[in-house]
């Protein structure tokens, strides 16, 4: 047999050997060439961006870890004058600054009547003149306050501009991460007292409307609502419980999200709609219930409260929760087991991938990985994925975007994700796989995954491969 063909032939049989594994624990052999590597999950919090606890932004006592804070603003301390905005004010009162500083995002609500102590407006004076005083003044069970017209022509109209205005700051990128939508009804619930006779909430076409300015004033951003109602499932709404841990109030407000139904606010038959997977796509916040202590709702009623948050699909509480409650306390492990449940907890199931690659101008890693998510909720933000092959140091040689999805990665479900990355220009040698999830607003990787790390930051080790030439292959000179 001629040397040329002696060598293809022995090349072609060596191919069929098993090499070595060349990556780190918790490979096995898969095949030719094919190594699969199981990676274990990691117990315990995890305090990631866009979920967990969101505490006041002028809170000064929270000594609960965080990536969110919560800002609400009232349309007379935001305009008080017609077409002035203080943005200032509002921006120092919840240190907007300092939480943009240190990456945090915001939870914000636009507030018209906030029930107070005293008889008073949460509307500016301009606007009451306006709307000659149209609403009504009242004094019940929920304090003293004044109840606007929502349906008032003049009304509809200048929400719309101040919509606007607050779009135009806060709209265009990131930092407002999820809006409740308030403004109508007493702290924005989209519900008034009207056993105190308060006039009812407007009819389903006036409340669209609303709904209309928030849509065009952030529709980059999930909006969430107190009810689901019909407009918040053709648009994709998120929802939010403002009596989270309670148990009547949160199996009624679930009730409503399976079946639709009754608006009991206006009579309205069909205003609710069947939402029951909606929070496959869009997230569902609120606030802890005001009343229980924190010791009955993480403590005596831990199981009942896991329960409820988990049936919830609850990604964030807050603003109202246990923010200032000390690490050292005995209450810290039901926190603690709160926040491994809520919001997404993604980590990596598995990869396959070549134990080696033949070494030639063009060359590309091939593999699979498929990702899990043992949280409640996903992870609902397009944040870009990204592989990196590492240096035997761990230094990163190059980086691939990938089309991995982690929207996509729903609890209970795993979903595997091919990737190509290519390995262009890298010498023959020993490398490393290595992944994380990245900040768009950073460009850094910012996802705490739910499985150990040996690396120790936020680039996921995920195992070795080498970049071979023949001569690795042929025992002899060619």
């Amino acid at each position: 047999m001629p040397g040329s063909a002696l060598r293809k032939a022995l090349v072609a049989g060596l191919l069929l050997l098993p090499l070595p594994l060349l990556a780190a624990g918790g490979a096995a052999w898969a095949g030719f060439n094919r190594q699969v590597i199981h990676y274990s999950p990691a117990a315990g919090p995890i305090s990631n961006p866009l979920m967990g606890w969101a505490p006041w932004a002028n809170a000064d006592n929270i000594r609960q870890p965080h990536t969110l804070v919560y800002a609400d603003l009232t349309w007379r301390e935001f305009e008080p004058q017609q077409g002035v905005y203080d943005f200032a004010g509002f921006e120092s009162r919840y240190q907007l600054a300092r939480w943009r500083a240190e990456n945090k995002r915001v939870v914000f609500r636009f507030v018209t009547d906030r029930p107070g102590k005293t008889d008073h407006l949460d509307i500016p004076d301009w606007l009451y003149q306006a709307i000659g005083g149209s609403g009504d003044h009242y004094f019940s069970d929920y304090g003293l306050g004044f109840s606007p017209d929502y349906s008032h022509p003049l009304f509809i109209q200048h929400h719309q501009e101040a919509l606007r205005a607050l779009g135009e700051r806060y709209g265009r990128d990131s930092f407002f991460a999820f809006i409740e939508l308030g403004s109508l009804g007493h702290w924005g619930e989209w519900h008034v007292d009207t056993e105190a006779g308060i006039r009812p909430l407007p009819s389903e076409k006036i409340r669209d409307e609303y709904t209309a300015h928030y849509l065009a004033a952030f529709p980059n951003t999930f909006l969430l609502m107190r009810r689901p109602f019909n407009i918040a499932r053709q648009k994709n709404l998120g929802l939010y419980n403002d009596q989270t841990g309670d148990f009547a109030a949160t199996v009624q407000w679930l009730e409503w999200i399976a079946r639709g139904g009754l608006y009991d606010q206006t009579g309205e038959e069909d205003a609710l709609a069947a939402m029951p997977g909606a929070w496959q796509t869009a997230p569902i916040g609120g606030e802890q219930v005001i009343g229980p202590s924190h010791q009955d709702l993480y403590g005596t009623n831990l199981d009942q409260t896991l329960e409820l948050l988990e049936k919830s699909h609850t990604t964030f509480i807050g603003p109202h929760g246990p923010y200032s409650v000390d690490p050292a306390s005995p209450l810290q492990a039901g926190l603690d087991r709160v926040m491994e449940r809520i919001g997404y907890r993604i980590r990596i199931e598995q990869v396959e991938m070549p134990v080696w690659v033949l070494a030639k101008k063009r060359m590309k890693l091939v593999f699979t990985a498929v990702f899990a998510n043992d949280g409640a909720a996903p992870m609902y933000y397009h944040w870009p994925a990204q592989f990196y092959i590492l240096a035997e140091d761990g230094s990163i040689q190059k980086t691939t975007p990938s089309a991995v999805d982690v929207t996509a990665v729903l609890p209970g479900r795993l979903k595997k994700f091919k990737v190509s990355a290519a390995l262009d220009g890298l010498p023959p040698g020993r490398y490393r796989l290595g992944f994380a999830i990245t900040d768009p607003a950073s460009g850094l990787p910012a996802i705490r995954l739910a499985m150990d790390n040996p690396r120790g930051d936020l680039i996921y080790d995920l195992g070795g491969f080498e970049i071979i030439t023949l001569r690795h292959l042929l025992p002899f000179p060619q």
